[in-house]
């Protein structure tokens, strides 16, 4: 069992009765050891990821002003307006219902990023299962979207191309396209912040002092080109979905 951090060990010790007990109640059984820490790094690190973001939400919402915003309000309306821009050049006509799904994925993977750089805390996305997590909710929200948008028939036009005689070989190749996609979301985010991760942490651990402040800012750069593809991507296949034939 890996160290506990921390915050994972507050989490262990306040709620590891009622994890048991939940993973109990959805037949998921643990080794005796196993539930002494139910709560693992990365599921801990969510929750810190959750809380921080719940807490910056509510600091934006209170320090709303029209004639005096502040630099809190500048930064929320600038994500908002980036992604918003950017979903309404690729997706087109209705782009606003899906752009505060996308400000929040980016927000929040933005935040599990950068969250390695604190001393003793880790990145989570670092960790496979929450890029992979990202990755199945964003495949199933645009694929919910297509069908919402083009009705069954026409959402599996999609995958069929113009060509009625090869539409059956044209399917099965856009099916295993798609579910190649959440293997490529996840592989790409996880093996970028997990070398990220790995670099940083060496070179602290060789030369504490000034080298690792390059790495650190390394580890931001790729932090925020992480996220921008993730979205990018994402917003992608939301415009792929969405679109009807004329």
């Amino acid at each position: 069992m890996p160290e506990q951090l921390w915050f994972t060990a507050i989490l262990n010790r306040y709620f590891g009765g009622f994890a048991n007990a939940l993973l109990s109640a959805l037949h998921i059984h643990l080794s005796e050891r196993r539930k002494l820490a139910p709560i693992t790094n990365y599921v801990a690190m969510e929750i810190l990821v959750f809380v921080i973001l719940v807490l910056f939400f509510l600091a934006a919402r209170m320090s709303l002003s029209v004639e005096k915003p502040g630099v809190l309000q500048h930064a929320v309306e600038w994500m908002n307006s980036f992604v918003s821009d950017q979903s309404e050049e690729m997706i087109g006509h209705g782009y606003e219902t899906y752009t505060s799904y996308l400000v929040t994925l980016g927000v929040f993977i933005l935040t599990a990023n950068l969250l390695g750089l604190v001393p003793g805390f880790e990145a989570p996305t670092a960790i496979p299962s929450v890029p992979l997590g990202c990755a199945l909710v964003t495949w199933i929200f645009y694929h919910v979207h297509g069908l919402r948008k083009n009705g069954l028939i026409g959402y599996l036009k999609h995958f069929m191309g113009p060509v009625w005689w090869i539409a059956p070989l044209l399917f099965v190749i856009e099916v295993f396209s798609h579910l190649a996609r959440i293997m490529s979301l996840t592989i790409r985010l996880y093996a970028n912040m997990f070398a990220g991760d790995m670099v940083t942490l060496v070179f602290f651990s060789l030369i504490p002092l000034g080298v690792p402040v390059l790495f650190m800012g390394l580890h931001i750069g790729v932090s925020l080109i992480q996220t921008y593809i993730f979205v990018l991507l994402a917003t992608v296949y939301l415009a792929e979905a969405t679109a009807q034939e004329h």
